[in-house]
């Protein structure tokens, strides 16, 4: 059974930083695309950003493009997304998630959603 466990939101003022973590168990992620997610109430999960299997290419979202990183560390099964200059838009449930490329990822998952981390960027 896979299982992603999403941590590192919280609160912050716009124009801070927060790290968000995934670690992936039950099943070797090393070579599928991983995604970053974000949900707010009454609105469609979006993709926000996701990683090449080798780190070699990235994808991102308008509405994050210098702002935002994503990073991959294989050996731990780990994605991370490093958010800057947070903005109250930036509020939302981020979850994590594996597919098969970056191009497709937005569309095709392989595992269950878990609970997400909440980041709230307050004005």
């Amino acid at each position: 059974q896979v299982q992603l466990v999403e941590s590192g939101g919280g609160l912050v003022q716009a124009g801070g930083s927060l790290r968000l973590s995934c670690a992936a168990s039950g099943r070797t992620f090393n070579i599928y695309a991983m995604g970053w997610f974000r949900q707010t109430p009454g609105k469609e999960r979006e993709i926000v950003a996701a990683i090449s299997w080798n780190s070699f290419s990235t994808y991102y979202t308008d509405s994050v493009k210098g702002r935002f990183t994503i990073s991959r560390d294989n050996a731990k099964n780990t994605v991370y997304l490093q958010m800057d200059n947070l903005k109250p838009e930036d509020t939302a449930v981020y979850y994590c998630n594996v597919g098969p490329s970056i191009t497709t990822i937005s569309g095709r998952t392989f595992a269950s959603w878990g609970q997400g981390t909440q980041v709230t960027v307050s004005s």
